[in-house]
């Protein structure tokens, strides 16, 4: 700043012999700040709510020429040093700004450098020898001006006493920087009061010193207005500068004021002719805008205060979701639109708590819906009743979170499922004239006192009523179901459009693209902002984001609720409005918003579980059916009565049961295990005394049983040929009055003849009704094929007991065990080992294979059976092995041939054979005659070694060739027999 006056370095002057450096005082190399013109102290024309505050202010042009509150001046020291207070105020300033106003340190500011002496080392450098020459030549040569001052104070001292000080003394006293009268020894050094008498006695030498005081003082005066006037000389030419600068400076300023004059009327003309009527444009508009601003806050107050009695009029006719949508749009808009209205300060808990009451409505309407669509007549078509009410209903009651209306749901069916059966029972009892409802109260007792075909038929009609009864619990469910799913797929379009929005948001941060002319002008026109410069911007942003964005789908909650508004009034024209309401409040750019309606809706986990609670009220309705059933059959078999139905009553009854069963697993896709269970109970029970009658049935049949081959009926034969075509049934009856057919004398099977008797014959036809029945009721698969394997066990040994075991004679009364006798029932129980296989593969078809395990009973009973045939082969072998030893013991070789024993023996084998003959098979027959042959080889054979004949030749040996030859003649000439090698050489012992 000193380059104005001189520069920064002193420079010697022109008489450089003096060796005193002068500063330069050139007024051509003296350089003046150019004179800039004052900035524009106007500021731009505020607009909104600023330019109505500042429109009754004065104008700084147009009352430029008036006084006004810019012309106001505040004197800072004057009001820093006010006389009125007794010490100056610390905090002038900050006394007036309130209690929160606390005094902090102030930071340091991060624009400026932090300076340090290191700053100043470049300049020091610099300086550093001139300060040295500085300092040199002041100790050598001293001041001007203080040798001009020595030599002025001596002049004007030199009449006074030695004792006044030099102007050296006057310098050093009254030129301190800290020169201070109170200071007791500078007040002492100006004012020497020890001259004067203390003691207040005025001297001559007082009055003296007192002249020369006052002398004194003058002289410092003179002094002091010398050095003042000496200075002005000396600086003459700098201050006559410095005054005609003031009036170059004052000249310069009149030009500047006459300049701001004129500059000033043109502003206040172009004011007055540009500027007022376009700002009176702008006020216009701006003021058009804030009207219908008013106005439309005006209508959405008008909308909400009638939104109360829209809601009871949606009330009044079940619109739960519309009046819903309508609490919840008003409540957002007196939270955002109309926030802070003193009116409508009481209307948010006025809409909570008629929220709660729809709460309660709904719930109680779902209630009632349930109970009247549960108990009306189950005669109704399968349609689902008001569909757009459960609907409705459905929708208000996941809007509002009430998530346990299943349960409300599942105890009305309980309920209903109970009716269902009482109904049916009084109806079914009604039509019984034998039964006294008012003698028999109990429904259990007037079941019991049905018969089984009436009772039957109040079981089926129970099945029919309670499959349409799970038809429409599906229905209703279904229709539930959907809702939720709708739901569902609402929150995740709601999902996706925010993905959407958020995206178009990241896109809307770039920077925009500049404004035209035309648009500017329409920011200027349109914006409701305080300054017009933020319409620009406004402006700006909008184009930034996109000029197609002004129809967004998202509609705001003032339209909202105008629109919910204006359609209030026809909300009761049906429950259409209903539907619609609810399909437009589960779009994601509905009237509510995607905001709120997600907020309302519940998350996608619990609509799951909402969804997955729905197919669970199915299956507890399956449950509870069979449930129910189960009463009803239990009520019957209290008494025993299941147990005494005869077999194909049974059948009837399991296949009713195992019909509902598979009935309600195709409609609920649940496997109930209940009435199975209470089934199975029974028909284990039924197992039991159906096993206990035809094991009975078969041990008197086997005790009554002579062993006498029986004839075989036509029916059995089409019994075993149906078995043989794989038909494991008990045939049809034929009605009476067919063909009757003569009876056979064998059973033919696979090309087969079997001789049986008359218990075998029923024996077939007894495990035919076992695997009938597996086949009308496989849950009894198992213990039934337990029970046939105890019949079949049952049979052999009883049969063995009876022949075998001799039983027969003691039971029956038979003379003796024959060996025909013996050869039918080996007949008979190869017949049975026969059929096992048969019986095996039939109950493998009808067991799971976790249950073949129990098949293992088969090969035991088959092991048995043959034990017990070989068993009778042996015996008959034994028969004629006692007969052998008996007759051959007392052969004698000698004439007649053949001797007596031998025709003897052949006549026993042709006894045997035609006992045989008839009964066993070709193969098995020559199997027996040949063990029955080798039992007379052994017993020959040892007579013979016994007797001492040899085969030599001799006249003993060819007796004995006689006798055999006749034995194999006779053997060999039974039927069947021709081919049987007998080998007889084997009776002569080999010789050593």
């Amino acid at each position: 700043m000193a380059s104005h006056s001189s520069s920064p370095v002193p420079h010697p002057s022109s008489g450089g012999s003096e060796g005193i450096f002068r500063k330069d005082r050139d007024p051509s190399s003296r350089h003046y700040r150019p004179v800039h013109s004052l900035p524009d102290v106007c500021p731009k024309e505020p607009t909104g709510e600023a330019a109505r505050g500042l429109c009754e202010g004065p104008s700084v042009v147009a009352d430029q020429h008036r006084w006004t509150v810019y012309n106001s001046k505040v004197n800072l020291p004057a009001a820093l040093n006010d006389p009125r207070l007794a010490k100056r105020e610390s905090d002038f300033f900050t006394k007036s700004w309130g209690l929160d106003f606390a005094e902090t340190e102030v930071m340091p500011s991060f624009y400026l450098p932090n300076i340090t002496k290191e700053h100043f080392g470049p300049y020091l450098q610099e300086t550093a020898q001139r300060e040295k020459i500085h300092e040199r030549c002041k100790n050598i040569c001293p001041n001007k001006d203080e040798l001009d001052a020595v030599s002025t104070a001596h002049i004007f001292c030199s009449g006074f006493q030695n004792e006044y000080l030099p102007n050296v003394w006057l310098k050093q006293i009254f030129m301190k920087p800290d020169f201070a009268l109170d200071d007791p020894t500078t007040f002492n050094a100006v004012l020497p009061w020890s001259h004067f008498n203390s003691a207040g006695r005025k001297s001559s030498r007082d009055m003296a010193s007192s002249r020369l005081l006052q002398e004194k003082l003058s002289h410092y005066l003179d002094v002091v207005e010398v050095s003042i006037a000496r200075q002005i000389s000396l600086r003459s030419e700098a201050f006559f500068h410095a005054m005609s600068s003031q009036h170059e400076l004052q000249d310069r300023l009149t030009e500047t004021a006459r300049a701001v004059a004129v500059l000033r009327g043109r502003t206040a003309a172009i004011e007055r002719i540009m500027c007022e009527g376009p700002l009176r444009a702008l006020r216009q508009a701006l003021t058009r805008s804030n009207c219908a601003r008013l106005h439309n806050k005006l209508k959405l107050m008008a909308a909400v205060h009638q939104s109360q009695p829209t809601v009871q009029l949606l009330l009044s006719t079940s619109e739960f979701v519309g009046a819903l949508e309508l609490i919840a749009t008003t409540k957002e808009v007196l939270q955002q639109e109309l926030q802070g209205i003193h009116s409508f300060r009481h209307l948010g808990s006025q809409l909570c708590e008629m929220e709660k009451l729809i709460d309660k409505m709904m719930v109680e309407d779902f209630s009632m819906y349930s109970r009247s669509d549960l108990s009306r007549s189950l005669e109704d078509d399968g349609q689902v009743m008001e569909k757009d009410r459960l609907e409705s209903l459905v929708f208000g009651l996941l809007r509002q979170r009430k998530l346990d209306f299943l349960d409300i749901y599942s105890d009305e069916m309980i309920l209903a499922a109970k009716s269902i059966v009482t109904q049916s029972v009084v109806d079914s009892v009604s039509q019984i004239e034998e039964i006294d409802t008012d003698i028999v109260t109990k429904l259990a007792d007037q079941m019991r006192l049905m018969t089984f075909p009436q009772w039957f038929e109040l079981l089926k009609s129970v099945f029919e009523n309670f499959i349409l009864f799970l038809k429409r619990i599906k229905a209703t469910l279904s229709v539930v179901r959907n809702v939720v799913l709708e739901a569902l797929d609402s929150n995740q379009k709601s999902r996706l459009l925010e993905r959407a929005a958020a995206a178009a948001g990241g896109l809307a941060e770039a920077p925009g693209t500049p404004l035209n002319q035309g648009e500017a002008e329409l920011a200027y026109l349109t914006h409701e902002g305080l300054f017009i410069s933020d319409a620009l911007n406004d402006a700006q942003l909008n184009l930034g984001v996109g000029g197609g964005q002004e129809q967004s789908s998202t509609v705001g909650p003032r339209q909202a609720l105008s629109r919910l508004d204006g359609c209030g009034s026809d909300s009761a024209s049906g429950t259409t409005e209903s539907s619609s309401s609810r399909e437009h409040a589960l779009q994601p750019g509905g009237a509510t918003g995607i905001s709120s309606s997600e907020d309302m809706m519940p998350s996608d986990l619990e609509l799951g579980r909402v969804a997955n609670n729905i197919q669970e009220l199915l299956y507890t309705a399956s449950d509870v059916s069979h449930d129910r059933c189960v009463k009803v059959l239990m009520a019957r078999a209290k008494d025993g009565s299941l147990e005494r139905l005869s077999s194909a009553e049974f059948v009837f009854l399991s296949q009713a049961v195992e019909g509902f069963v598979r009935d309600t697993e195709e409609l609920c896709c649940r496997r109930s295990v209940s009435l199975r269970g209470a089934l199975q109970s029974q028909a284990n029970r039924f197992v039991h005394r159906f096993h206990e009658e035809r094991k009975t049935k078969l041990s008197l049949l086997l005790d009554n049983e002579r062993w006498k081959q029986a004839e075989v009926p036509a029916e059995f034969q089409d019994l075993v040929n149906s078995i043989a075509d794989g038909r494991i049934t008990l045939p049809e009856r034929k009605p009476q009055g067919t063909e009757e057919r003569k009876p056979s004398d064998y059973l033919h099977i696979d090309g087969q003849k079997y001789a049986v008797v008359g218990t075998v014959l029923l024996l077939i036809r007894i495990f035919l009704e076992y695997c009938q029945c597996v086949n009308d009721i496989p849950s009894i698969s198992t213990d039934m094929l337990t029970r046939l394997s105890d019949l079949l066990k049952h049979f052999n040994s009883r049969s063995c007991q009876l022949v075998l075991g001799a039983g027969a004679l003691q039971v029956v009364g038979l003379k003796t065990i024959t060996t025909k006798n013996l050869a039918l029932a080996s007949r008979c129980l190869q017949l049975v080992v026969h059929y096992i296989p048969v019986i095996r593969a039939h109950f493998e078809t009808k067991l799971t294979p976790k249950q073949y395990s129990v098949l293992r009973h088969f090969d035991h009973i088959t092991k048995d059976y043959n034990d017990h045939i070989a068993e009778i082969s042996a015996k008959l072998v034994s028969i004629m092995d006692s007969m052998f030893e008996k007759v051959l013991s007392k052969y004698e070789v000698k004439a007649p041939m053949p001797s007596a024993c031998f025709r003897n023996v052949c006549k026993q084998m042709a006894k045997m054979h035609e006992a045989l003959y008839e009964l066993l098979p070709e193969e098995q027959a020559q199997m027996l005659f040949l063990r029955i042959n080798a039992s007379l080889k052994i017993h020959l054979k040892r007579q013979l070694a016994r007797l001492g004949v040899h085969h030599d030749g001799g006249p003993q040996h060819g007796l004995v060739t006689v006798d055999v030859a006749f034995y194999t003649e006779n053997v060999q000439s039974l039927r069947t027999l021709e081919k049987l090698d007998l080998n007889m050489a084997e009776i002569w012992e080999q010789k050593r």
